[in-house]
Order: structure tokens, then C-alpha cells, then sequence
């Protein structure tokens, strides 16, 4: 571990890099790292990140993502990146293996835009362009304006303390995300953030938009904002940012962060609307995993 810690404050000198931590100790068998001589040079991770429910459509896909770094000196030591991905990749395979038959598997990664060596790397191996995301920045220092529900609309935080409430979130996120639904395994790491709690409205009984939330490193997370079809543009997603804003604010946070499709005008347009700003471009890889 103490290697480690050396190895990501190298990597993180060269500026905007993806980098993973590895987690918790049950994660462990899913990192690889490199030594020469005592020293971590290059460190591996792969994860399940999306599975495909049942019932789904049969071109949906599993995703399984990796990330690879090295010391900035061993930027384009591509043998050295090809030793670690081979390990990667097998596992990958190993992974897949615990997925529904049902559909296919892609393998994916994400670099920042600047990291050219590192995404050069995965497009010799035959790496497509997947799609590509901003991360987006607000400052919670500056002012947040006052936002209201109509009176028809309830808002409340939805723990999901229940794996019926689980259930009836991971329906909604695959109505709002059929391509790229969240899955019963990122849910639960995503409650195992510090801070963690989803926003939600309700009209009645109904669900009609919601947010996650929570505390990563020093900086809050925003992620899953959505709005459902029938009661678009209402003013709810720009409530439940607010509301996110506040939440995070008054646990001491300065900043909030998240992370939208780079052709996403209106969301675009949304989010910049409420104050944040664009502070990095993520592109992200993909090939078939055979």
C-alpha cells in the first residue's frame, strides 16, 4: 500500500489522468501491478461496471472495464503495458464468465482526452471509440439560487434500505438507461460511499425524477440524474440539483462534480445553467470480449 500511494502521486503529476483505486480488500484479486526493482512502475484494474438484467433486448451488453497506468516516464513502454493487460484480459475473461450467458460482453476503457499515449495504446489493439463525457465541476462557495416544487410534487431522500426498494430503482434506471443500465453490483458500491443517499420526487406513489449522491475523496458526487418522460421540463432536475448542492454544502463539501455525454446538449445546457463548469473530457474504448 505505501508503494501504491508513492506510484499514484507520480502518475498524478502528469495532470488530468483516469486513475482507480483499489478499493476494498475483496477487490484485491481484480489489481495487478508491476516492480522493477522494488518500485510499482505499472499498476492494472478491471471491474464489472453494467449487467444486462433479464428480459432486456438481445443487442444489449455487459460491460466490463479496465484501467492501466504506468509511471509518467513509462508512458509509451508499451511492452511493459502489453505484460500487465495480458493478465488483465484473463481476468476479464474470468469475470465474464460470472455474467448472464444471455448477452455478450464488452471490454472498455476510459482515459482522459490528454492521456494520447495511454488511448493510443488501446487503439493498436483494435480499441473502438465508445463514446466520450465531460466532468463538470460546481464550486458550492458560490451562490446556489433558491429552487421550488410545485405543489402537486413531494420531495424526500430515498435510503433503498430494502432489497424491494433496490428493485424498484434498478425498473427505473433501466427505463431511463436501457443501454447502460446500473446493475445490483454498482448500486451497492455506490451506497458504500460516504455521504451517500438518493433524491428523489414523487407525484403521489410515482417516482418521477431522481438523483444519487455522496462523498468521494474530499469533493461530492453527483451521478444518475434523471427526470422521467411525462414530467420533463417541469423544473424537477434542476430542483434535485439543488438540493444536492445544499446536502453536500452542509456537510462541510466545496465542490461538486459530475459526469455527462459530450453530445448531450440539453443536459449540457442544464447543468451549466445551476453553475457548473467543464473541467475535463473523458473518451472512452471498447472492443468485444471473446
Amino acid at each position: 500500500m505505501p508503494q501504491l500511494g508513492v506510484f499514484y502521486q507520480s502518475v498524478k503529476t502528469r495532470g488530468n489522468v483516469v486513475f482507480w483505486w483499489v478499493g476494498d480488500e475483496n477487490n484485491y484479486g481484480n489489481v495487478f501491478c508491476a516492480f522493477e526493482d522494488s518500485l510499482m512502475i505499472a499498476k492494472g484494474q478491471v471491474d464489472i461496471i453494467n449487467i444486462v438484467p433479464p428480459d432486456r433486448l438481445p443487442d444489449n451488453k455487459h460491460a466490463i472495464y479496465l484501467n492501466l497506468k504506468t509511471l509518467p516516464d513509462r508512458e509509451q513502454d508499451y511492452e511493459l503495458m502489453d505484460k500487465l493487460y495480458s493478465y488483465l484480459y484473463q481476468r476479464a475473461l474470468e469475470l465474464k464468465e460470472t455474467l448472464p450467458p444471455a448477452y455478450e460482453t464488452q471490454l472498455c476503457v476510459g482515459n482522459d482526452s490528454s492521456e494520447v499515449a495511454n488511448n493510443q495504446f488501446f487503439i493498436q489493439k483494435g480499441y473502438r471509440h465508445l463514446k466520450s463525457l465531460f466532468t463538470m465541476t460546481r464550486d458550492l462557495n458560490e451562490p446556489i439560487a433558491k429552487q421550488t416544487l410545485h405543489e402537486q410534487f413531494q420531495f424526500a431522500l430515498w435510503k433503498m434500505e430494502s432489497p424491494q426498494e433496490e428493485t424498484e430503482y434498478l425498473k427505473l434506471d433501466a427505463e431511463i438507461w436501457p443501454d447502460a443500465t446500473i446493475g445490483s453490483k454498482r448500486l451497492a458500491d455506490n451506497k458504500n460511499h460516504k455521504l451517500w443517499t438518493s433524491m428523489v420526487v414523487r407525484e403521489g406513489d410515482t417516482i418521477v425524477a431522481g438523483l444519487m449522491v455522496w462523498q468521494e475523496e474530499d469533493q461530492g458526487a453527483i451521478e444518475d440524474v434523471f427526470v422521467r418522460e411525462p414530467w420533463r421540463k417541469r423544473g424537477l432536475a434542476k430542483f434535485l440539483l439543488t438540493a444536492a448542492f445544499e446536502y453536500l454544502q452542509s456537510h462541510g463539501l466545496q465542490s461538486a462534480y459530475l459526469m455527462v455525454l459530450t453530445d448531450n446538449d440539453s443536459a449540457l445546457s442544464l447543468y451549466e445553467s445551476v453553475g457548473f463548469r467543464k473541467v475535463q473530457e473523458e473518451i472512452r474504448y471498447c472492443i468485444e470480449l471473446k
